[in-house]
């Protein structure tokens, strides 16, 4: 759509940001194809008028003629050239558009017409080329980011209506059919379906979505019919809040990306001063050629302009940080995936980052002769009528073993102990040891049990919870419950530790908790009974200890020590927008093995920076020298070490998106 479009429906600004945070549309008109944009036409028509002045000069032998053809050149490819050039002058600035308008200028000025032609027509194609480069990388984000449909199927009046999202209300209902893209974040009120979450998230396997279920903006409804209940605006939705991290991402630099913005204000100025004294010192004072030095000094200019080195780092960081949004890891700036290589220590929350945060019935154990089917369908049918997390676990199993549930009449639920109901009028109760003591008359010890009590010592030290189901005088059953240790935690914490990564835990769960999954994890060290401060205060500890401290939490109860640590990841952003908010990097997916592609990408990306910056110092440090020497010339200075150069960063850097090498 147009930017007038654009803006009336989006209610967007002129000045409005390069993407729109509310639809992630770019606000400007849709690009031409790059055979018809307005900078190709100028490189082409520059190289026709160039080969015409070749050869009127050299073929023809009319030197005017190809002087006028040579000044054309200047004209078409150099007038954007020259006009920053004049600006930077008008603020004190000396740009790279000065160095090449000051060495085409002085080309012309001793004879030398191809060549200021050349220099300014072969700057021109490298600008474009890197504007190319950024235009493809901030094309990808916006391609990615674009992912919501601009209208959708709302139900209204007993009908179905296509209305526009961003005039779409919460609480209204949208009608999404197999094939189509969910328009807005939502609730599932109807129907059942596999859901494509990849674009968003980075799963590789559609999800199931049913009933009360939540579905994003963006994600494709692969089979069935969905109906979906609005709970965000278009301009509140995760991926309007993607689209609006990830354009702030591009002002974070790095430390790297910063130094070398500082050393290039400093660098162009000296550069400038040291082709004066190339253009005048051998002249004036040892007596040799002026015409030669000074055209020295012009090559000099050109080749020493830090284009190359100016984009080295950042064109690397753009590439990066795009190819980890594709898969579902989003950096909020270049600072962060320079801080993630050098990381000493990553620091886990546990419940809902190294666990499920769900608990699951992990053993059930028959007392005084009754049967593994029996204790689960009397607890689950008692607990079918409790909203609490114990109860969903028990439930669940019950569900998945196809147990069928009894009726319970006079149920009765004590918050924070157990709860009781009559079965085929018989009295039951399911609960913890102090509530069983409560119920019963007589001393709960000698109800228990040695046997009794011996398991439940087992499993106290163990770090699990236990819930008791008795009838009467009579222990039934022990049900052991536990949150589950996700798929992927062992594999990412072996990779750390392999990769020289101290792992450490911190948890609210009491010390047989912390041990059990810090065991079965191998981690090298755990703290338990942290509260949110206490956190932040150990995450102090561990950065003197360690220097360079991750943090990964679930963005929520974690958000304090997310925010002190020098790296804080928040699990499953989706859907959670203090993660998204509070983290520096927020994993879309509840998927460990991301932290692996993480250190994986931070390492490869600053490895190719350190390349780009070793490579544009070297280069133009020996063209430089070659310079002076006078060993080459101003198409040289721009075709190699300007264009050339430049043109091998930008290739080398965005090799990072393409290359399968993590």
């Amino acid at each position: 759509m147009s930017k007038d479009q654009h803006n009336q429906q989006c209610k967007t600004d002129e000045n409005s940001s390069e993407i729109c945070t509310c639809c992630g549309g770019d606000v400007f008109q849709e690009k031409e194809p790059l055979w018809k944009q307005k900078s190709l036409k100028i490189i082409v028509t520059s190289a026709i008028i160039f080969a015409l002045g070749i050869v009127l000069e050299n073929l023809l032998g009319q030197g005017l003629l190809a002087e006028v053809a040579f000044l054309a050149v200047v004209a078409v490819a150099g007038f954007e050239i020259i006009q920053s050039a004049f600006k930077g002058l008008l603020k004190l600035r000396f740009n790279m558009s000065f160095l090449i308008t000051i060495a085409a200028a002085g080309a012309f000025l001793i004879g030398h017409g191809e060549e200021g032609a050349a220099v300014m027509f072969l700057f021109y194609v490298a600008e474009f080329l890197e504007d190319y480069a950024s235009e493809r990388a901030r094309s990808s984000i916006a391609a990615l980011l674009k992912l919501a449909p601009e209208t959708a199927y709302v139900v209204r009046n007993g009908g179905e209506i296509e209305i526009h999202t961003h005039a779409m209300d919460l609480g209204e209902k949208v009608v999404v059919r197999a094939g189509d893209k969910i328009p807005l974040d939502g609730l599932v009120v109807k129907g059942q379906s596999a859901v494509d979450q990849s674009p968003l998230t980075g799963e590789s396997m559609p999800v199931t979505k049913k009933e009360g279920d939540e579905v994003f903006a963006g994600t494709i409804n692969r089979e069935g019919y969905l109906e979906i209940m609005v709970s965000r605006k278009s301009d509140e939705t995760v991926i309007s809040r993607i689209i609006e991290l990830v354009r702030q991402s591009k002002d974070k630099k790095s430390k790297t990306e910063a130094f070398i913005d500082r050393f290039a204000t400093y660098y162009t100025p000296s550069v400038i001063l040291v082709a004066v004294a190339v253009a005048v010192v051998p002249p004036f004072f040892l007596g040799m050629s002026f015409e030669e030095w000074f055209y020295r000094a012009l090559v000099l200019l050109v080749v020493s302009c830090p284009c190359a080195l100016a984009i080295s780092t950042p064109v690397s960081m753009v590439s990066g940080i795009t190819a980890a949004t594709r898969k579902g890891v989003l950096i909020k700036g270049g600072e962060y995936v320079e801080e993630m290589k050098n990381v000493k220590a990553m620091v886990f929350d546990k419940t809902g980052t190294l666990t499920e945060g769900l608990l699951e019935v992990a053993e059930i154990v028959p007392f005084n002769g009754n049967s593994h089917h029996d204790i689960l369908q009397l607890a689950a049918s008692l607990e079918l009528h409790s909203k609490h997390p114990l109860a969903k676990a028990i439930v669940k199993k019950a569900e998945d073993e196809n147990i069928q549930l009894k009726d319970v009449t006079n149920f009765k639920f004590t918050a924070g102990a157990g709860l009781k109901g009559e079965i085929q009028g018989k009295m039951f109760y399911l609960g913890n040891k102090t509530f069983i003591k409560q119920l019963n008359p007589l001393d709960g010890e000698d109800i228990l049990g040695k046997e009794v009590r011996g398991k439940l010592k087992e499993y106290d030290s163990e770090g699990k919870t236990t819930v008791l189901l008795g009838k009467g005088q009579e222990i039934m059953g022990l049900m052991v419950l536990m949150d589950r240790i996700r798929d992927s935690a062992l594999e990412t914490v072996t990779f750390l530790k392999n990769n020289g990564i101290k792992t450490i835990m911190l948890t609210g769960d009491n010390e047989g908790t912390a041990c059990r999954v810090a065991t079965q994890l191998g981690l090298d060290e755990y703290h338990h009974g942290l509260l949110p401060e206490d956190k932040v205060n150990k995450i102090d500890e561990l950065a003197q200890q360690y220097g360079n401290v991750a943090m990964v939490g679930d963005g929520v109860n974690d958000a304090p020590a997310l925010a002190k640590a020098n790296i804080g990841i928040a699990m499953g952003a989706v859907g959670s927008d203090v993660a998204i908010e509070t983290a520096d990097v927020a994993l879309m997916h509840d998927d460990l093995s991301q932290l692996e592609y993480l250190v994986k990408l931070s390492r490869k990306t600053m490895g190719v920076v350190q390349q780009n910056v070793v490579l544009s110092i070297v280069v133009k440090s020996s063209f430089a020298l070659f310079a002076v020497l006078g060993l080459i010339t101003l198409w040289m200075a721009v075709g190699i070490g300007d264009m050339g150069l430049s043109l091998a960063v930008i290739l080398n850097a965005l090799r990072i998106g393409v290359a399968k090498a993590y």
